[in-house]
């Protein structure tokens, strides 16, 4: 496979580091390629703004990157990145969960790089399809480390499942564009770490990069399944029984 690591954590020698070089080792270990953006390492600019652009005649910021698009007028490293996505087979975001999200630098690399007319809108104007969009055919997993401990993060933590604080990111940025998702790997209870945890957590990373073709997706429901109404509210029936919530949208 070709497999891109897009990489947040402005301390090289940090947990989220550490696991990246592992899961990077490993899978070239198993004979894929392997290409790594690390967007504190480049100076990755967060911000989109007009100056990504060039010059466009379209006032609507969402309009204005599909003109650019569309024009070949979008900025160099914007280009690049996206030239990486359409590379790759497999997208790994590497990331500590800061705030319950990814961090702004990360957040800045899919504001940026996942442009109208790339990503989504064909041509600035189409409707995007979640499960079906111009990134379809591309599998994307999210590697999270998390200070605080599991039980604070699940059905009944005060912090709220993980699944649910991931799905905006999962469902939303990954599955919007067509990508399937796999289950993400997840460490918990990162604030210390000694050497022997940090073995068990490296050697189930590496398992788990070297099932990365065996994955079996989250299933979550494509918009053009039949499964939703015209308003894109799932339709009376088709839930999963005793499912509420982001659950919903997944299929069980």
């Amino acid at each position: 496979m070709n497999v891109l690591v897009v990489y947040a954590h402005p301390e090289p020698g940090s947990l989220t580091g550490a696991l990246k070089d592992v899961a990077v080792e490993q899978l070239r270990a198993d004979g894929h390629e392997v290409r790594i953006t690390d967007l504190y390492g480049m100076g990755w600019k967060a911000q989109a703004d007009a100056e990504d652009f060039g010059a466009v005649g379209e006032s609507n910021f969402m309009l204005a990157s599909g003109e650019a698009y569309r024009n070949g007028t979008l900025s160099a490293d914007i280009r690049a990145e996206q030239e990486k996505l359409l590379w790759a087979d497999t997208v790994l975001l590497h990331f500590p969960l800061w705030w319950f999200s990814m961090p702004a630098i990360m957040k800045g690399w899919v504001d940026r790089v996942l442009t109208c007319g790339f990503a989504y809108g064909a041509g600035g104007d189409a409707i995007p399809r979640y499960g079906a969009g111009v990134l379809a055919g591309r599998r994307a997993m999210l590697v999270v480390s998390v200070g605080g401990k599991e039980p604070s993060y699940s059905d009944r933590g005060i912090n709220g499942p993980i699944e649910d604080l991931l799905f905006p990111i999962q469902h939303g940025i990954l599955y919007y564009p067509g990508m399937d998702v796999l289950p993400p790997f997840v460490v918990h209870g990162t604030i210390r770490v000694d050497d022997e945890r940090f073995g068990e957590i490296a050697d189930d990373l590496r398992r788990r990069m070297s099932e990365l073709e065996k994955l079996e997706p989250i299933r979550y429901r494509p918009q053009g399944g039949g499964d939703y109404d015209r308003s894109l509210r799932l339709a009376a029936g088709r839930e999963t029984l005793g499912s509420n919530g982001f659950g919903l949208h997944v299929a069980r």
